[in-house]
């Protein structure tokens, strides 16, 4: 039977958390990679905030050494700071693809106190964005030192009306700010809570349809899609003191393909959002070598117990989709075929700004 086929260029997760090194119960670079390639990403870039967060050049090297045997597709990083490292920041701006800081709590407790903001600002490389995990009065605060220090800066995971109207509003006055959404703050409210309980707890939390409706409404205002990947463990999840997070790698693709069957989006705002979106704001470029094919039509139900990722849980399980990621191709080699890893850990590439990929290929 003839199988309608899609090429699109590779696509780019710029927000994960891989829990490696420290955590590797939750995740390795290994599982890690090979759960994006099977969600159709060729390249991802992985958070600091590990059990020892990545704030000096030696973590950093240490970690980098540690994935490069590991990975299979490519893999970027960026960097930490709580505001007591700013002698390391000139050390890594050629290794990293920018800074993220933490002013909310969040997994990892890497907490950012925002008095150190402005020196942050001044002390970061200009030619690196900062990101930020920055919600309510936070967020707030992020863009009024954003309006005394102009630089690029990237807001994670819109979940509210009132976040992304500021977006919008920063940007009208051309301040240099771009912004994300995750998936579950798209096909996810609060109402989902009460169905999935502690596997739909997450920073920021579930928020209500109104505010859902808002970000779908403005998704030209959004710059890309990042799955905000967390990966626990079922007995961490099921526990007394259950973690924020949710894995999401696997799922992005098959809901955004599903959303396009449906109308609700287009095959090119699935291109702009994963791929065009991340490849300019974070400047990864993978070549034209590197490419996915799906199936549009194929429609199938997701089945958590088949998930490359250590956490096989999500509150997608059992979930109808309409459109398959079939192969991925990176740098010419197939490494996922049929819902197999077909890469050699290794393979992918470590996203540098000292030596791009597309300098690489």
């Amino acid at each position: 039977m003839y199988m309608p086929t899609v090429r699109l260029p590779g696509l780019i997760d710029p927000h994960v958390h891989l829990r490696d090194p420290g955590q590797t119960e939750k995740e390795d670079f290994y599982t890690g990679t090979a759960a994006a390639l099977a969600g159709g990403f060729s390249a991802i870039v992985d958070m600091p905030n590990n059990k020892v967060p990545i704030t000096t050049k030696e973590k950093l090297e240490e970690k980098q050494k540690t994935a490069s045997t590991q990975i299979v597709c490519d893999l970027g990083f960026y960097f930490g700071s709580m505001g007591d490292n700013l002698d390391e920041f000139d050390k890594v701006k050629g290794k990293v693809l920018g800074l993220k800081l933490y002013l909310n709590q969040t997994t990892g407790n890497f907490l950012l106190d925002k008095k150190h903001l402005s020196e942050i600002f001044e002390c970061w490389p200009e030619e690196l964005p900062i990101l930020f995990h920055a919600e309510e009065q936070t967020f707030d605060d992020v863009l009024d030192i954003v309006k005394q220090h102009p630089r690029k800066v990237h807001l994670c995971h819109m979940s509210t009306a009132y976040e992304l109207k500021r977006v919008i509003e920063a940007k009208d006055k051309g301040l240099p700010v771009t912004c994300g959404v995750t998936p579950h703050h798209l096909f996810l409210s609060e109402k989902h809570f009460k169905q999935y309980g502690v596997f739909a707890m997450m920073r920021p939390p579930l928020r209500p349809q109104v505010d859902v409706d808002f970000l779908w409404e403005n998704l030209a205002s959004i710059d890309l899609i990042e799955s905000d990947h967390a990966p626990h463990t079922l007995e961490e999840k099921n526990s007394d003191n259950p973690p924020n997070g949710i894995p999401g790698l696997e799922t992005t693709l098959p809901l955004l393909l599903t959303a396009v069957s449906q109308d609700a989006l287009t095959i090119e705002d699935v291109v702009r959002l994963c791929h065009t979106g991340p490849k300019t704001v974070f400047g990864i470029d993978q070549g034209p070598d590197t490419y996915i094919e799906i199936d549009p039509e194929e429609e199938y139900v997701i089945d958590q117990s088949k998930m490359q990722s250590k956490s096989k849980w999500t509150p997608f399980n059992g979930w109808k989709m309409k459109g398959k990621l079939l192969r991925i191709t990176l740098h010419g080699k197939k490494v996922f075929d049929a819902g197999k890893i077909t890469a050699e850990a290794g393979f992918g590439q470590l996203l540098t700004k000292d030596k791009s990929i597309e300098e690489d290929s």
